[in-house]
């Protein structure tokens, strides 16, 4: 990052999309300092000695945006080749996608498999350029479930052990039975888990589970929710069908990721239980391009067309009935550069506003934030965007971040400057 000289800035003459409001906060100035936003106030209002002036000219200044879904070490679409790279490899396949993340105007990120304590470290020291990280570690499946890699054929002694959890890779832990899940969860909180991910349900990417039924046993998904709970953090859920969504949210998992099959009658169970789906469409849309796919295994590739049948109308489904829907994007390999696309495929169904809150201030109250990140206010963290243009009236601005982000600036310290 590029950091400023003086301890102040001014963004004058912004006009504010807070993270929530309809509507924009006319000619303002939102001065900067120390990294957090110390006031919002009419603009030239007052004068700012030894500030740094950024003169908005009326564009749009908005939160910096949270992914919600995304694997920082997830270095190619087939994710069973991906167990077997370097970690050196991988490590710096992460910290590209940081820093086309930052680029693409994301300043926090939940990674929800893999990510780690030494990627968080090196984040917070410098050494990665990126977004603020939360993480969830490993993620916990079941033999054969959507975690497990291994082709049908293999048997478990061809990967590594350890201990009672099992099979384990860059992604995920194998534990079967309620005292195992503990234990791996246990061990991922050891490691600084902001939450507990379960895979729930089958998958597109894993070979041998069928994508339509669900994972874990009552039992072992209510051990990882007690665990979480008690340390004060939360389990978020892999689940494509209707069943495994109801289970889940029922058993108190609080994050449900993709809920690509919901119903009316479950996604008004969700909302009334106040748990929070994450749709990822853009992933599904980029590997059905023909390139993509041809890097698939032929069971993937049947399961993302029938996937693939379903998202738009699930998501549709979450808004009609209320559901608090978060932002997501879930990208593999060469595909972290389609992250922006995610706007654009939203905007088929959903108004601007909503998709605009899903990327700022609901996914700051997933992340347990709000009032910190994914808005505009007062005692926020400094994590801000200049749009060239209204993204309220036109949110395909975003899916160019590029060519229309004027400013970015994460943790006080601008990324990117061109007025």
């Amino acid at each position: 990052m590029t950091t400023t000289t003086t301890t102040t800035v001014v963004f004058r003459n912004a006009r504010v999309f807070d993270g929530h409001s309809p509507e924009l906060r006319e000619d303002c100035d939102v001065v900067v300092e120390g990294g957090v936003v110390r006031t919002i106030s009419p603009s030239r209002n007052a004068a700012y000695a030894d500030a740094e002036i950024v003169e908005c000219g009326g564009r749009v200044l908005m939160p910096g945006m949270i992914d919600a879904h995304v694997h920082v070490y997830a270095a190619d679409v087939n994710l069973p080749r991906v167990t077997h790279l370097p970690r050196t490899y991988t490590a710096h396949y992460a910290s590209q996608l940081l820093s086309d993340c930052l680029d693409h105007g994301f300043t926090t990120i939940r990674d929800v498999g893999g990510g780690d304590v030494g990627l968080a470290n090196a984040l917070r020291d410098g050494l990665v350029r990126g977004p603020r990280l939360f993480y969830g570690g490993r993620i916990i499946s079941q033999t054969g479930g959507h975690g497990d890699m291994r082709p049908g054929d293999a048997d478990l002694d061809d990967h590594v052990t350890h201990g009672c959890a099992c099979h384990d890779d860059i992604f995920s832990v194998i534990a079967d039975g309620p005292d195992a899940v503990r234990a791996a969860a246990r061990e991922e909180l050891r490691r600084g888990a902001s939450h507990i991910k379960l895979m729930a349900s089958g998958g597109m990417a894993s070979p041998t589970d069928p994508l339509e039924f669900s994972q874990y046993s009552d039992d072992e998904i209510r051990a990882a929710v007690d665990e979480a709970t008690r340390v004060g953090k939360y389990v978020a859920a892999h689940c494509h069908p209707d069943e495994s969504i109801r289970r889940c949210v029922a058993l108190g998992v609080r994050s449900i990721e993709h809920a690509s099959m919901i119903t009316d009658d479950t996604a008004r169970f969700v909302a009334e239980h106040g748990a929070f789906t994450v749709p990822t469409m853009v992933i599904i849309f980029s590997l059905l391009e023909k390139d993509s796919r041809d890097r698939l295994p032929k069971a993937s590739v049947d399961k993302l067309l029938s996937l693939s049948e379903h998202m738009l109308a699930g998501l549709e489904t979450m808004h009609r009935n209320g559901v608090d829907i978060g932002f997501g994007t879930d990208l593999l390999g060469h595909l972290r550069k389609d992250q922006p696309l995610e706007f654009e495929i939203r905007s088929r169904v959903l108004p601007a506003l909503d998709i605009l809150r899903s990327a700022c201030s609901v996914n700051a109250r997933l992340l347990g934030q709000e009032g910190r990140i994914g808005c505009v206010a007062e005692g926020a963290l400094a994590d801000l965007l200049v749009v060239d243009g209204n993204p309220l009236d036109d949110i395909r601005l975003l899916s160019r971040p590029r060519e229309t982000l004027s400013v970015v600036m994460a943790r006080g310290e601008f990324v990117r400057r061109s007025i």
